[in-house]
């Protein structure tokens, strides 16, 4: 087992009881991800049926997660422009807590159309936070030499000893990751993921998650051994229980789930109802003992727009 080259960070979080969504107002299926995206599905529905479907499985997404005790806050998207997959923030921004020793941290994205969801001042009101300007760490100029870090989509984190997992793609450029790392002095983990057809995977958290105590991960995806073997040794060695996934399940957002805290601080594990079908029984008993499951009835959100559950929750850190 490797020694951990990064020492635990008392007292912070890895879970929060408070996510920000953004309501898709504008959804639909998004030709400057395609090319990128193997999860991305175009349906010949009509334009505002399948806004009126998101739109109903986000409302319902969010009724569910409140009756299950998570702090919801929802933000409208930006309708004055083209923003069909606002519905995914985490992509855009990512809150930390004080003891973490960073603020909010927005990010380069590499379609044009997605960089017009980022509304720092909007979500700061809806969140009710008075966001001080120095204590937002923008990576967004990267985008300007076409380097791309598409937050929790790109970065998953290990918060409490500090490093940061990062499947290197089209929009997860190392020398933007390097660049976080300078100066939020997180320690990066680097691999390569490809899916069943040997398709590079774009997110890393399409991969893996880390949890309160556990991480479900895809190591069948890293097909270099010893890229493998140091994520494996990483996990290994931040105690939490590692729930292996085959590429089949991958493709079905097994890897994209997310765990929060409720306000009677129960730990729940998001997922979507597609990623739930094909968890096996044992996986199912495995997560079941790191907390209750809250499966979201998203199909029209994970077809059209290729993300999942997890993708549609940003971790607020700093209330």
């Amino acid at each position: 087992m490797a020694k951990s080259q990064a020492p635990l960070v008392e007292k912070t979080a890895q879970i929060t009881n408070t996510v920000l969504m953004v309501s898709p107002d504008s959804f639909g299926f998004n030709d400057q991800t395609a090319s990128t995206n193997v999860f991305q599905n175009k349906l010949y529905s009509g334009s505002r049926e399948i806004l009126h479907k998101a739109k109903i499985e986000f409302n319902k997404a969010v009724k569910l997660l409140r009756r299950n005790g998570v702090k919801v806050v929802v933000c409208p998207s930006r309708t004055d422009v083209n923003t069909p997959d606002a519905v995914f923030p985490n992509n855009w921004i990512s809150f930390h807590s004080e003891i973490d020793g960073i603020g909010v941290v927005l990010y380069p994205m590499l379609a044009s159309n997605r960089r017009n969801e980022r509304q720092l001042v909007q979500v700061s009101q809806v969140l009710g936070l008075k966001i001080n300007p120095s204590s937002v760490l923008d990576f967004s100029h990267h985008e300007i030499s076409g380097r791309f870090l598409e937050g929790t989509g790109s970065l998953v984190f290990d918060r409490r000893r500090k490093v940061v997992f990062a499947n290197e793609s089209t929009r997860t450029s190392l020398l933007a990751l390097d660049d976080f790392c300078a100066k939020t002095n997180y320690r990066s983990i680097k691999f390569h993921a490809y899916g069943k057809n040997r398709e590079p995977i774009y997110h890393t958290n399409l991969v893996m998650n880390i949890g309160a105590s556990f991480s479900v991960v895809c190591l069948e995806a890293i097909k270099n051994a010893q890229e493998r073997s140091i994520v494996q040794s990483e996990l290994e060695v931040s105690g939490v229980k590692i729930i292996s996934i085959t590429l089949e399940q991958m493709h079905s957002f097994c890897g994209n789930v997310l765990e929060v805290r409720s306000a009677l601080g129960k730990n729940r594990i998001i997922m979507s109802t597609t990623a739930y079908s094909v968890f096996t029984k044992d996986q199912k008993k495995q997560l079941l003992s790191c907390g209750d499951i809250v499966s979201l009835d998203i199909p029209t959100i994970e077809t059209i727009g290729g993300g999942s559950a997890r993708c549609m929750l940003a971790e607020v850190f700093v209330l």
